[in-house]
């Protein structure tokens, strides 16, 4: 299994965003009331892990369960994270992430920042949108011509950016906290790249619609 999807309890409104994962080649934690979106999205989970505060429906038989306590430092989410990394897992893509409660959503891109930090591959995805967090190196976009890309500081005060493939161009610019001009680039290119200089990154692809 070369990827692991972690489902959390965020709704979701197109549940075909999993048709373009393979569930027979990935390990699939639910996170929670994640384990109502598995259901309605006909997935069947590796493992359960949270503290089944927003559940409706009870874990399949025979899947592992990880019961949390109520009264924890880790979200269920985070808990799902650690738990990926713990048993190996160099990409995780997390869904119903997003979208929810919005203190759970940054939250949720802490989370990202954890995964980048621990040298895995992280991405949150919802309905035709991406979610990335940069802490070193370069980010290729390919194939993806038309889409619109947005680029932040997380986590500090700023960050710098050099952009190749896009509208608008910037060559180790920087990007600070207190003002949005990272949002909506365009690629232009079908072979485009973010590459971070200094600081943490969070960007934003939406998908041509």
């Amino acid at each position: 299994m070369k990827q692991c999807l972690i489902i959390g309890s965020a709704p979701m409104k197109d549940l075909s965003v999993f048709s373009k994962y393979d569930p027979k080649n990935s390990f699939i934690i639910c996170a929670d009331g994640g384990l109502d979106t598995a259901k309605a999205a006909k997935l069947l989970p590796n493992l359960v892990i949270g503290d089944f505060d927003s559940a409706k429906c009870e874990p399949p038989a025979n899947v592992e369960v990880i019961r949390l306590q109520k009264e924890k430092d880790d979200t269920d989410m985070m808990s799902a994270v650690k738990e990926g990394i713990r048993r190996g897992f160099q990409s995780l893509v997390l869904f119903g992430a997003a979208g929810g409660r919005e203190d759970h959503t940054y939250a949720n891109y802490c989370a990202l920042e954890y995964i980048s930090s621990q040298g895995r591959q992280g991405e949150i995805v919802m309905d035709h949108t991406h979610i990335f967090i940069m802490t070193r190196g370069r980010m290729l976009l390919r194939q993806m011509k038309g889409a619109t890309v947005s680029v932040f500081p997380f986590g500090t005060g700023m960050c710098s950016v050099t952009y190749r493939g896009m509208k608008y161009r910037l060559e180790e610019g920087v990007l600070v906290s207190n003002d949005p001009r990272g949002t909506s680039n365009v690629l232009i290119n079908d072979d485009a790249s973010i590459t971070l200089h200094s600081g943490h990154a969070i960007i934003f692809v939406l998908d041509r619609v």
